[in-house]
């Protein structure tokens, strides 16, 4: 059983159909615990990450809070997710899954005193027999408000801390990312974006978010950086793009534009000279300049490079020793001589 801690900062949580966390102005949840191997890994510290063999049981704890004056009833529920178009979808109310079926709660429904929290721990029991593959949900907080005054509309507050499971015997898929062409535009508005195409190259989903920088522009300008919108999720094998918008009154260029993109603890970077067309245009793709590898890929590359590297040593000195002539045997001078 994998040791875990308890996490500190800010609250954090998902708003129902939002692709990003954030607390609900009357409603907040955020992660407590997560494994010791994944205390520097951000999303674990944000969503329920982890790899799972078949038959292991795990625990993860959830605060929930209450922004408001008066005492609410909050139900506490698992609910299904999936990823489809480039984005982490939520399933419809009480949507269930194969993941759903796995999880159970310590309680189903917590009574909170204004401007207090409760906590309510999740248990995931995965069966012996369960396949390999990543699943997708989240555990759900939810609170209904009465119609204001003269209204007929109930109010419905849900936020929720999304889970990432990945199933299997043996070691966890790496995770990884290729960062594609990089393209300039502008609306017709005048406004002018850079959108990134990624390629999930690993085994585990992604959670994009990053910066694009610009340099060297006319005079030697700088401007930003900027953020890439965020709410991009890709599942293993897929591609999509992130797109950074600018604003209107940046120049044409040309410009040296840098894109830094992670997840995780995954990053990659790519430089690349751009020009941004008139509005309602899309520029050409830009000139690549340099990449940065990430830390799992440079890592990768190093320890191939070294196992080549001490072949290459073991060869040499394989064919050495074949080559040296084996020393006569001394012929022995009987005493007296």
């Amino acid at each position: 059983m994998l040791a875990l801690f308890c996490l500190a900062g800010p609250g954090l949580s998902t708003r129902a159909g939002a692709a990003e966390p954030g607390d609900d102005d009357r409603l907040g949840i955020r992660l407590l615990e997560a494994p010791n191997n994944r205390r520097d890994d951000p999303r674990a510290l944000r969503y329920i990450v982890d790899h799972l063999p078949p038959g292991t049981t795990i625990k993860r704890q959830v605060l929930i809070t209450n922004h408001t004056d008066e005492a609410r009833r909050i139900d506490v529920y698992p609910a299904a997710a999936t990823l489809e178009g480039s984005a982490f979808k939520f399933g419809e109310g009480h949507a269930e899954n194969e993941l759903t079926s796995w999880i159970t709660l310590d309680q189903k429904a917590v009574e909170v005193e204004p401007w207090g929290e409760a906590r309510v721990r999740a248990t995931v029991t995965v069966p012996p027999e369960a396949s390999r593959g990543e699943r997708y949900g989240v555990v759900w907080a939810s609170a209904t408000s009465a119609p204001r005054a003269g209204g007929e509309v109930t109010q419905i507050h849900r936020v929720g801390v999304r889970m990432y499971l990945d199933i299997g015997p043996g070691g966890e898929p790496a995770s990884d990312f290729a960062i594609g062409d990089m393209r300039p535009a502008r609306s017709p508005e005048g406004v002018p974006s850079v959108a990134v195409q990624v390629t999930n190259t690993g085994g585990r989903a992604i959670d994009l978010t990053g910066t694009v920088t610009l340099s060297d522009g006319p005079a030697g300008s700088r401007a930003g950086p900027f953020p890439v919108g965020q709410g991009v999720t890709l599942p293993p094998g897929d591609a999509g793009q992130v797109v950074a918008r600018l604003p209107v009154d940046l120049s044409n260029g040309p410009w040296k534009a840098e894109v830094h993109l992670e997840s995780g603890l995954v990053k990659r970077s790519v430089t690349a000279q751009i020009r941004f067309p008139d509005p309602g245009q899309a520029g050409r793709k830009g000139t690549v300049v340099s990449r940065m590898l990430s830390p799992w890929t440079l890592g990768a590359t190093v320890a191939a490079l070294l196992l080549i590297t001490g072949l290459a040593v073991l060869l040499r000195r394989s064919r050495r020793s074949r080559r040296t002539p084996a020393a006569a045997p001394r012929e022995r001078v009987p005493a007296g001589r």
